[in-house]
């Protein structure tokens, strides 16, 4: 084949180039990026809206349930308030209910839930869904539907016959906004009715404990009240005086004394008025309470566990049941010092086996309280350069004495006794100082001083000076507001009532303080009584100033006298206002009731509008 040939036959093989198809792979891959980007804008607007009305409508559950728990709160208040009004006794022709509790009721309410929001958020349900409530005051409402006489005739504010109780119909409305997350607000409306019934049983006379009352102050209660214009007053129990009047002392006018709870003077154009409230009512023209005479008894009581006895201790009687720890009895012709406990000795084995109430200490005396353990409760006595230990140990039934080198077991511990049969009522201990109390305290600020299940009384024969914090291991009240969700301060807690009490108790001297703490804060858990027929005890401060003072207990006095302190926080054991709970042989009187009626109260609570006024 010639050149021309091949050349010819080589171009007919030439390639023609075609163009390719990469360029549609990457539309295709971002039309696909673009789709799933939308789809993935959409999801996250979906679950975005999901998760917003998810916590609105949680928000506003939430919300809703707060309100709805604060009016169930505001409206037992409501009842607790109206009973609380009722007093221990009230003569035929009184209703129990006093005229116009339902004002003094919703001006409480409005008071305590009206101002600020209250949280739901403690105690228990510290970690609950953040939950607040409060009270509209302008909404809040309760008004005496009916009061009709049982068993006899006439109206309530004016019986006849033969009463047997009476029935009390109240009409209410409360209205409330409840807050969780942010500020949005649910607001609910409840209303309905109280019927209450009361039904009448005849009272007298009853053996009462010092320690039933919060306060009792020998001019006040055995006299007249007087109060100043100085500051407000919030009584939450019944206040009574022997008086039919009271006396309101104005700073720049007189001392009117008036039948009644309030006074006002006017001067030109100033005015002043003297209001105390009284939550469950001021009764006037009470009968006189006698005082004890003496502290015989609470003496007695470390010899038979019984301190019945109203006649003088002798030191033969001291002699015959009191031992100290190297097992020498009481000197017949009297000691000058030293502490004494009521043992026998088993002649054949030497074992002692305790036989009374508690311990004796003769001469002044330093008393130092604490805990040891689960169960123990130790005394630590001072007298000069000796110093006793006792360990009472109620779980192992043990009491064991250390004093200068010298160690004393005893089989037993103290007990109460029932004098009418001799069978043991508690195991509770009286401890009895013939002399001053120099230094009584804790083993520490803060520190509890009062085991549990320790029933103790301490009495001097002269005055006991409180130097330190002395407190029960487990507080049996609260002493802020909420601190259980929903109630106000001084109210029990629930499981924390394990028998723990302390009562100090003097016939003839003061109850001092003489703080020794370094921050100038005290606190006392106890009930304590300076007060004799005749007696001019009080509570008094000689030592440094106080900056808080914080009691809990109660206070009977036959003076007051300065407390020298900045604030004080006093709250009751309201422990000792039910089943006659006391100390062990607290000094005790016969309270004679002028009236003859005592009521029995029942509630009926009948809810008949709930309403979410909320619009959303």
């Amino acid at each position: 084949m010639n050149n021309q040939a091949r050349q010819g036959f080589a171009g007919g093989t030439k390639k023609i180039k075609r163009h390719g198809q990469n360029g549609a792979a990457l539309v295709i891959a971002l039309l696909l990026l673009l789709l799933l980007t939308g789809m993935t804008v959409a999801m996250v607007l979906s679950t975005s809206s999901d998760m917003l009305i998810n916590g609105y409508y949680r928000n506003f559950r939430g919300s809703f349930y707060a309100a709805d728990s604060g009016l169930a709160i505001a409206r037992q208040d409501m009842v607790n308030g109206i009973l609380a009004a009722v007093p221990a006794s009230f003569s035929t022709s009184v209703q129990p209910i006093p005229a116009a509790t339902e004002a003094s009721v919703v001006s409480y309410i409005n008071t305590t839930y009206g101002s600020n929001y209250q949280t739901l958020n403690q105690g228990q349900a510290a970690g609950s869904w953040p939950a607040k409530y409060k009270i509209d005051t302008t909404k809040t409402s309760l008004v005496l539907s009916t009061c009709s006489v049982v068993g006899g005739g006439g109206t309530c504010a004016a019986p006849t016959g033969a009463v047997t109780g009476y029935q009390y119909i109240y009409n209410y409305s409360l209205t409330g906004p409840g807050q969780s997350r942010g500020t949005a607000a649910a607001t609910v409306d409840d209303s309905g009715s109280f019927t209450l019934t009361a039904a009448l049983a005849p009272s007298g006379g009853t053996h009462t404990s010092f320690a039933a009352w919060g306060t009792f102050n020998v001019p006040g209660t055995n006299g007249a009240w007087t109060f100043s214009d100085a500051g407000p007053y919030i009584f939450t129990d019944s206040v009574g005086s022997v008086s039919g009047t009271a006396g309101f002392a104005f700073a720049k006018g007189p001392c009117d004394q008036k039948a009644a709870s309030s006074d006002t003077y006017k001067s030109g154009n100033n005015k002043s008025t003297i209001s105390p409230t009284f939550q469950s009512g001021f009764n006037l023209a009470q009968p006189a309470v006698p005082l004890p005479q003496n502290d015989y008894s609470q003496k007695r009581a470390v010899l038979d566990s019984e301190g019945t006895t109203t006649t003088a201790v002798t030191n033969s009687d001291l002699n015959s049941s009191l031992k100290n720890v190297a097992k020498s009895a009481y000197l017949t012709a009297g000691a000058s010092s030293g502490v004494y406990l009521p043992y026998s000795v088993n002649p054949t084995t030497g074992v002692a086996t305790f036989t009374g109430g508690g311990i004796y200490v003769e001469g002044h005396a330093s008393v130092q309280l604490s805990t040891s353990g689960s169960s123990a409760q130790l005394y630590t006595i001072k007298q000069g350069s000796t110093t006793t230990t006792i360990t009472i140990d109620n779980t192992l039934n043990t009491t064991t004495v250390v004093a200068g080198g010298t160690t004393l077991n005893i089989v037993g511990v103290p007990t109460q006794k029932d004098p009418s049969t001799g069978a043991v009522t508690r195991d509770a201990t009286m401890l009895y100082v013939d002399g001053d109390i120099t230094s009584l305290s804790g083993p520490g600020q803060g520190v509890a001083a009062i085991q549990d299940n320790t029933a103790l009384t301490i009495t001097a024969a002269k005055d006991v000076t409180v130097t330190g914090d002395i407190l029960y291991k487990t507080p049996p009240v609260t002493t802020t507001q909420n601190q259980i969700p929903g109630t106000p301060a001084d109210t029990l807690i629930p499981g924390n009532d394990h028998g723990q009490v302390l009562g100090i108790f003097t016939a003839t001297g003061d109850v001092q303080m003489d703080n020794k703490q370094s921050n100038g804060n005290l606190e006392i858990e106890a009930s304590i009584a300076m007060i004799s027929q005749g007696g001019s005890g009080g509570w008094i401060n000689i030592g440094k100033h106080i900056d808080t003072l914080v009691f809990m207990g109660g206070r009977i006095a036959n003076q007051a006298k300065s407390g020298n302190t900045t604030t004080r926080h006093i709250f009751f054991d309201r422990r000792f206002a039910q089943n006659g709970f006391a100390p062990p042989w607290y000094p005790s009187t016969t309270v004679q009731s002028s009236a003859s009626n005592s009521a029995t109260m029942t509630t009926t609570i009948q809810r008949t509008k709930w309403f979410n006024r909320t619009t959303y």
